[in-house]
């Protein structure tokens, strides 16, 4: 199963063409590695999933597909995919500045440079539900900083594309401490459920944990069940950040604000003014610690 890449020259793809280096992060699927393209000499990232059955490689085939039709800066490039054993390796972008989840070992983020993380972000899934996309598994992990310190979203391993905005999906997938209450119930859900997922990833960066942090998974899946939705609490956050966050934590779907209506907001406003050096400072944070 060889693949092209997106770009005109149509290009095949095979393990010879890259030196792989070290592992930069593990998820369920499996393991993404640091490599440089023969070829080019530019650096890559390679994502190395195992292939089990022939239903693992349809998947994986519409995560490429997806991945391919994705023309936003802040979405990370596809550049094609070649199978390799019973391994699938798929070369995309590399982004040295890390995801958010590593930038955030140091301590919580500053709300400044939450409210600019915040601001691309909401453009990143503009991007994706006007094209019919819902990502599905947000999370700090998934979104990386590049060179130039832009923010951007990646891993679409669970992500499904949508025939239309009225689209709605019943599959339970995704990360506990992310999913939005209706994912949890099994409920038909459709492109507001990346915008909890937004919510709690803004809760996790402002607080250096995620909500409900301190329970196993299974018991997360029953107190986002029941429980009403988390807040943003705290003397030293804006009432216009607490207010954004109740935005977007809406334990009814249809009365969250979608991406368009949240780059109205107050806060995403101010985020869009931020200098982008304030996201390189973070990167620098933690190569210092």
């Amino acid at each position: 199963m060889s693949a092209t890449s997106s770009s005109p020259t149509k290009r095949l793809y095979s393990f010879d063409q890259f030196d792989v280096f070290e592992e930069l992060g593990h998820g369920a699927y499996g393991a993404v590695y640091r490599g440089v393209d023969k070829l080019t000499k530019k650096q890559v990232a390679i994502k190395q999933v195992d292939l089990e059955s022939d239903e693992d490689i349809a998947e994986f085939k519409n995560e490429i597909a997806l991945l391919s039709m994705c023309n936003s800066d802040h979405i990370t490039k596809y550049y094609g995919c070649f199978v390799k054993g019973f391994k699938l390796w798929i070369i995309m972008e590399f982004l040295p500045g890390g995801s958010l989840a590593d930038l955030i070992v140091p301590g919580p983020f500053k709300e400044s440079v939450i409210s600019k993380i915040c601001y691309e972000l909401v453009l990143a899934l503009n991007y994706l539900h006007e094209t019919g996309k819902i990502h599905r598994d947000l999370k700090p992990g998934n979104i990386l900083i590049g060179e130039n310190f832009e923010v951007k979203i990646a891993d679409f391993g669970v992500s499904t594309q949508l025939s239309n905005k009225l689209s709605i999906r019943n599959t339970y997938i995704g990360t506990p401490y992310y999913m939005a209450p209706e994912v949890i119930l099994h409920q038909n859900y459709n492109f507001r459920a990346d915008i909890w997922s937004l919510g709690i990833t803004l809760l996790e960066i402002a607080n250096g944990r995620p909500p409900l942090s301190e329970y196993h998974p299974m018991q997360v899946v029953y107190i986002i069940e029941k429980n009403q939705p988390p807040r943003l609490i705290g003397e030293e956050f804006s009432a216009t950040f607490k207010d954004f966050i109740e935005c977007c934590l809406q334990r009814d779907p249809n009365k969250r604000l979608s991406t368009k209506q949240l780059l109205k907001h107050k806060f995403c406003i101010k985020g869009s003014k931020v200098s982008i050096q304030e996201i390189a400072e973070l990167v620098e944070r933690r190569k210092l610690w």
